[in-house]
């Protein structure tokens, strides 16, 4: 396994970032601006968008892992590389989500924590509905991690 930053032709990995966030128009609104990691084992296994905040926080932004290598501990993989990585610069790591058991309890067992909640977030922003493991996602459910 081994991670690297893609600096150029982000786009190149829309189809897999699409998996974790369903709408191009809203990945537009970071990918540019946010850090672009990719996990290799040996081919691109997962992704992840890292956005800065300001000096003291960032946020993860998008996830996603191929879903024929999920359940294989590549999510996990890459999202102890980001919290190494982020929180020796940042004081605290959010990653916002649906509010959908299984992805929340992932989150958890990586040591975020509850944060905050933004009402209809996703029936704000999305033109279709978003259903997550047969929830339809309404609110973005906030958790964090800190130093």
């Amino acid at each position: 396994m081994r991670f690297e930053e893609i600096i150029t032709d982000k786009k190149s990995l829309l189809d897999l970032l699409l998996l974790a966030d369903e709408q191009e128009d809203m990945i537009d609104r970071y990918l540019n601006q946010g850090q672009l990691f990719a996990l290799y084992d040996p081919e691109v296994v997962c992704v992840a968008v890292i956005l800065k905040l300001n000096d003291q926080e960032c946020e993860l932004k998008n996830i996603a892992t191929l879903p024929n290598a999920q359940r294989q501990g590549y999510g996990t993989a890459m999202i102890q590389f980001l919290i190494t990585k982020f929180l020796s610069r940042y004081q605290t790591i959010y990653v916002g989500t649906g509010d959908v058991p299984e992805t929340l309890a992932f989150y958890q067992k990586c040591g975020f924590r509850n944060s905050h909640r933004v009402k209809n977030f996703f029936t704000d922003n999305y033109r279709e509905p978003i259903i997550d493991h047969g929830v339809q996602l309404i609110d973005m459910v906030y958790l964090r991690i800190d130093k």
